[in-house]
């Protein structure tokens, strides 16, 4: 069984000079576990090719690490997102039937990342583009980033919308009272970045994105950063309210798929086939956040049909993005 892995982040050496640092300083000085992070995400080749050989991974399709680009101002944005889109592109070359990428992009110059994003698909069959989360406080519902969306719709390449931490206000209302590390954790992969990334795709759909822009299709990670549980609940958000051209729910289902990305939960995962069907639903592991075994080890014991499982290990991947 042939299988494709969505969320799997890479760190450029650029990167690691600009927003990266302070994980790289990080690594570098505690070694042991974070060390090793920052020896996986650096290689994009052998080493990580051997990983996959091991765990029964055949594509991983590449994404930089957070925080990516959005934190940064607009001409820092753009030269991090070249480079590292420039790092991935010879990666993909070296290992084409291995590798394959998702653009960074410059989201705080939107006419900038239309560009990029339009290079890197068309010129190298870039797969679609990753964008960590909100732009400093603002979102993709704001009508500033709309030339990224339009672009995104006309080449029919899907945005993996990934978790980054709530804007600073947020973290400090909701977030804080405790120790730095316990701070962290609950503004971060505790909590806080999944509820984050729910609001981002709720504020897509309220602000009217995907009825400007049908055709565009999202990608979130981690079963849908609990949105499949509370999703009959938003359509108390009906459409009188909403002024929307289909309910809430309808846009969750039409316009988002989902991957695992380390969340190899049987409840979780079944609560999502319930709520969306397997043809959005696709194959993940975080890595190297998430191990490779486990996530394969996940995806031969989910509860459905041998056709359905195929459907998520790759066939749907292959259809989305054209591998």
């Amino acid at each position: 069984m042939r299988t494709i892995t969505l969320e799997e982040h890479f760190a450029s050496p650029g990167f690691l000079d600009g927003p990266g640092r302070e994980f790289r300083d990080r690594a570098l000085q505690y070694r042991g576990a974070a060390a090793k992070l920052f020896e996986q995400l650096s290689d994009i080749g052998s080493k990580r090719i051997a990983d996959m050989d091991s765990a029964g991974i055949d594509m991983q399709v590449l994404s930089l690490n957070y925080p990516g680009t959005e934190q940064l101002e607009a001409a820092d944005a753009v030269v991090i997102a070249q480079e590292a889109n420039d790092f991935l592109n010879a990666a993909v070359k070296q290992h084409p039937t291995r590798f394959a990428g998702f653009a960074a992009l410059p989201t705080a110059a939107p006419d900038k990342a239309a560009a990029e994003l339009e290079r890197r698909v068309r010129g190298e069959n870039f797969k679609g583009a990753i964008i960590n989360g909100h732009n400093r406080g603002r979102y993709l519902d704001d009508k500033f980033y709309w030339p990224i969306l339009e672009c995104a719709e006309a080449l029919n390449a899907p945005i993996y919308l990934h978790p980054t931490p709530p804007p600073k206000p947020v973290i400090e209302a909701s977030y804080s009272g405790f120790s730095p590390m316990l701070n962290f954790m609950l503004a971060g992969p505790g909590w806080g970045w999944h509820i984050e990334t729910s609001v981002h795709v709720i504020r897509m759909v309220l602000g009217g994105v995907f009825d400007r822009f049908p055709k565009l299709q999202i990608v979130i990670g981690h079963l849908g950063e609990g949105l499949p549980f509370m999703l009959p609940r938003l359509d108390n958000m009906t459409m009188e309210v909403t002024g929307l051209k289909q309910p809430v729910s309808a846009y969750l289902r039409s316009n988002v798929h989902y991957t695992f990305s380390g969340f190899n939960f049987p409840a979780g995962f079944l609560d999502l086939l319930l709520e969306v069907g397997v043809g959005r639903i696709m194959f993940s592991v975080d890595y190297p956040y998430g191990s490779m075994q486990k996530a394969r080890a996940f995806l031969e014991q989910l509860p459905v049909s041998a056709a359905d499982r195929e459907r998520i290990a790759h066939g749907n991947a292959e259809k989305l993005f054209g591998l």
